[in-house]
């Protein structure tokens, strides 16, 4: 038995996945066991974060499979719970469960502003576009009292510094104050992920992000503050969510996204089975459906992560979703790509100098 398996509904309520098991890196394992006394339903499960003193911001990435280099994240854990999140497995790696420890037990990592003015400021440093979101989100709902994203962006502003930002979080908007002048210069992208239409399924998949509606209506503050756009369809779930894909693609682009994007659903480690638990209990009719369509696309197995193949699959079903994904794209009109970032604006950050100086 998982460490929460059993316990009421309704203390996990607003969560998206319902076990917490010790993670892969652990030598021992917890278990609940039913001593026979009645109880009480326990309260919800709350959200805890902890403080880390960043040692260091940028993280450096040489996948091939992905358009960037280097990356920077200002939390670990989400708040979202998005059951899918190909990010859970890293949870581990801090003596944590991928599960609901993910979601519920959060750091934060306040001072990394000053952290990433010292790394751009070393003379070995060469500009290039830094991505924000590729694992955790940045705008998840901590971030209104925490700040830490905003503290970076600051950083990447006053430097002039390319950056692209991956988000669900609506709290995007209050940064416009920095991303639009930000654009203005050819300095920022933005790519919103729309994973449904549905609210309902929504709610099930990703309890603490905000609605679909509500996130076509932050695409829609973005390009009108000229802020360019991507819509993602990611990740599409075959025989769940990508019935969808071209109404999603539809209503980013009236929203005024720029450009499209679409992954397929990603099941990494831990996160199969996550997955898998969530599928028998909200869509059990659908669960072997949907788990063949993944086996078929990954030659066999839950999940190929081998580049290249790990965003996209391979055979019939995901050559169709592949080629209904370019026919909506043309025919809405979407950009092939949003526009280059500059690099040329870059100013060096000034090491501080106990020298006073002249002018």
């Amino acid at each position: 038995m998982s460490e929460l398996q059993g316990i009421e509904k309704a203390r996990r309520r607003g969560r998206g996945v319902g076990s917490n098991e010790t993670g892969r890196f652990e030598r021992l394992s917890r278990v609940e066991v039913d001593d026979g006394w009645a109880r009480e339903v326990e309260p919800g499960l709350r959200t805890e974060v902890r403080l880390e003193v960043p040692r260091s911001a940028i993280t450096k990435n040489t996948s091939p499979d992905v358009p960037f280099d280097r990356s920077i994240n200002p939390y670990r854990g989400c708040e979202h719970g998005c059951v899918y999140c190909f990010a859970r497995p890293s949870h581990a790696w801090l003596g944590m469960s991928p599960g609901l420890d993910f979601e519920t037990r959060l750091v934060a990592r306040p001072g990394i502003g000053a952290v990433l003015a010292r790394e751009l400021a070393r003379q070995s440093y060469r500009p290039a576009t830094i991505a924000i979101g590729t694992n955790t989100d940045p705008y998840q709902p901590i971030e209104g009292r925490m700040r830490v994203m905003r503290e970076v962006l600051e950083v990447l502003w006053e430097h002039r510094h390319p950056v692209g930002i991956v988000t669900k979080g609506t709290l995007i908007e209050r940064d416009l104050d920095l991303l639009a002048p930000m654009a203005a210069e050819g300095l920022v992208h933005v790519g919103i992920s729309v994973t449904t239409l549905d609210r309902n399924l929504a709610r099930r998949m990703e309890p603490r992000c905000p609605t679909p509606a509500r996130r076509l209506e932050t695409i829609r503050a973005l390009t009108q503050a000229g802020v360019p756009v991507r819509v993602m369809a990611s990740p599409m779930i075959p025989g769940l969510t990508d019935a969808e894909l071209e109404a999603i693609l539809a209503a980013g682009r009236e929203a005024g996204a720029r450009a499209a994007s679409w992954i397929l659903l990603r099941l990494p480690l831990e996160v199969s089975a996550l997955f898998q638990a969530w599928l028998a209990e909200h869509y059990p009719d659908r669960a072997n459906r949907i788990m063949g369509h993944l086996r078929e696309m990954h030659g066999g197995r839950d999940y190929d992560p081998a580049f290249g193949k790990r965003m996209r699959g391979e055979g019939v079903y995901a050559d169709l979703i592949a080629r209904r994904f370019d026919v909506a794209k043309a025919r809405l009109g979407f950009e092939e790509r949003l526009p280059g970032l500059c690099l040329d604006k870059f100013r060096v950050p000034r090491e501080p100098s106990a020298q006073l100086e002249l002018f």
